[in-house]
């Protein structure tokens, strides 16, 4: 993997926006888009909560000013009131609150080669007769009358195609269809303003920089009684600490009544890196990470694409051996740039494909 080194953002690293932050990057590191690297001070507050752990210093109550901060982090990020937001442990537990709520012979449009998160919770309501239809990236706006939902991702998984939001809301407003919108690998490094999605689901440890085992849904109030909380549990209770116990079921009225028990270590980590992200000049966030892959493309004799993740075809175990961690999808080789990469990056994998 090479040298680990510590990078100060803000110190002539490359990263021309200036961001703050330190962040234990290995050199040659682009693999965002499966794990991101946390903030030191966001490791520093999870490698606190297990010492608290392993000293039993900390009761179940003790989290909920993490889970709240992960929360209202979260909301931050998409643009949305933090009152909108349930806690998960993952996108595709999350999403199927949506697909539960689906009418019997619904029919949902998802993007081809979708992530299947964001497909399979909807593809399991087969025996009521939901039907689930692909489409390409591109056609999907059209594709999307005689449809009820639309389920994407903003930032495609294993290419880093970016749905055209505007004209989305555009076509789902004219057919009276719901959206889901899946911000995994979006949020945290583009800006995003998503108030009017009806649900937008997402998880913490790629581009959010936090530990596996949080992730969040942004609820629109229009569609509340629309999801069916398959998971519910005393966390979801409208008291949650006066819900652990006996029938009948207290629900909470709004999108909480969605909310997982918390992963308390995960969401300790979200409290710190969510908020960080929060406060940054994300549209610099998103030139930074853009020029980066764009440079990676254009010294490759390839036209720029405009996104942070680049898929290539190339050979991940002979990259890898070269010191550059990207990772394998969809048949090649998928790079992805995060504001603690820079220009030394770039070139070590152009080194490493050219040495392929």
């Amino acid at each position: 993997m090479g040298m680990t080194i510590t990078r100060r953002v803000w110190e002539g690293s490359g990263c021309r926006s200036g961001f703050p932050g330190e962040f234990e990057v290995p050199a040659g590191y682009l693999n965002t888009a499966s794990i991101g690297i946390p903030p030191s001070h966001a490791a520093d507050a999870v490698a606190g909560a297990v010492d608290r752990w392993r000293r039993g210093a900390d009761q179940p109550a003790d989290f909920e000013a993490a889970v709240s901060a992960s929360r209202q982090g979260f909301a931050d990020l998409i643009g949305v009131p933090a009152e909108r937001i349930a806690v998960g442990a993952s996108v595709s537990q999350l999403l199927s609150v949506v697909a539960a709520g689906l009418a019997d012979g619904a029919k949902v449009l998802v993007a081809g080669g979708e992530f299947t998160s964001v497909t399979f919770p909807f593809t399991t309501q087969a025996p009521r007769g939901v039907t689930v239809t692909e489409t390409g990236l591109d056609e999907l706006c059209a594709a999307v009358p005689g449809h009820d939902l639309v389920a994407v991702s903003v930032v495609q998984s294993a290419t880093g195609a970016t749905v055209d939001l505007a004209a989305l809301r555009a076509a789902v407003e004219a057919a009276g269809a719901t959206v889901v919108l899946d911000v995994t690998q979006a949020a945290g490094r583009l800006p995003l303003a998503l108030e009017w999605a009806d649900w937008v689901v997402g998880a913490g440890y790629k581009w959010l920089l936090s530990p596996r085992g949080a992730a969040w849904l942004a609820v629109h109030p229009r569609v509340v009684d629309g999801g069916v909380p398959v998971a519910a549990g005393w966390y979801a209770g409208e008291e949650p600490w006066q819900t652990l116990y006996g029938l009948p079921p207290r629900l909470a009225e709004g999108p909480r009544r969605f909310d997982l028990s918390p992963v308390w270590l995960a969401h300790v980590g979200a409290a710190a890196a969510l908020p960080y992200l929060a406060s940054l000049d994300l549209a610099a966030v998103r030139d930074h990470c853009v020029e980066l892959a764009d440079t990676l493309l254009t010294g490759l004799g390839l036209p720029e694409q405009g996104s942070a993740i680049v898929a290539l075809d190339a050979d991940t175990d002979a990259i890898a051996a070269a010191g550059v961690v990207a990772s394998a999808r969809a048949g090649r080789a998928r790079f992805s740039f995060h504001l603690y990469n820079t220009m030394d990056d770039v070139e070590r994998a152009l080194a490493a494909l050219a040495a392929r």
